[in-house]
């Protein structure tokens, strides 16, 4: 399915929100994963630029959950989070081709702590995950376990995840490294 909207040709193309510093060095990595929520779009970035792939644009069409708009708060709110994150592969999902977002990151995990959705002990967990690169605790009041999966990219038909076209979510996976860690960014 073809995008919408067209993708931005380079990172300093995005309408970035005021939380997204424009000179962050991960706007320039070789491997970023960018999703737009607004226009449904997600895409590959390497060294700022647009990635193309057999001669078209690394851009597909994406579905999201019911409440598409804002960030991701708690367990079941149908929101897909807003954010730099990182990600991991995850082969057992019995989604096609899953790749996991590991959300919350210290950001949410702050915000959490501090309005009460989580305790003390759970920040402290979150935040040593993270530390040590690794995917945070997904069972927590914030909710969890949003992937960037296949299935098809019909408008808003996930509980907060991402879904692409199976097609397309190969061509996107082929293009980052075998265990699927990068930087993705998640834009309003």
């Amino acid at each position: 399915m073809a995008p919408i909207l067209p993708c931005p040709a380079s990172a300093s193309a995005l309408d970035l929100p005021t939380w997204a510093n424009p000179k962050d060095p991960r706007l320039q990595s070789k491997t970023l994963v960018v999703v737009l929520k607004n226009a449904r779009l997600v895409f590959r970035l390497s060294s700022g630029n647009l990635v193309h792939t057999e001669g078209k644009p690394s851009c597909w069409s994406m579905g999201l959950g019911p409440t598409p708009l804002g960030h991701k708060r708690i367990e079941g709110d149908g929101k897909t989070p807003q954010g730099w994150y990182r990600s991991s592969d995850k082969p057992w999902s019995s989604f096609y081709g899953a790749i996991a977002i590991h959300y919350p990151n210290a950001a949410d995990a702050q915000a959490a702590k501090a309005d009460g959705r989580i305790d003390q002990n759970t920040f402290l967990a979150l935040s040593q995950a993270l530390k040590l690169g690794k995917k945070p605790a997904q069972n927590t009041p914030m909710g969890g376990e949003i992937l960037i999966h296949g299935g098809g990219s019909s408008p808003d038909w996930t509980l907060g995840c991402i879904a692409m076209d199976n097609h397309d979510l190969d061509t996107l996976r082929a293009s980052l490294s075998k265990n699927m860690v990068t930087d993705v960014l998640i834009l309003p």
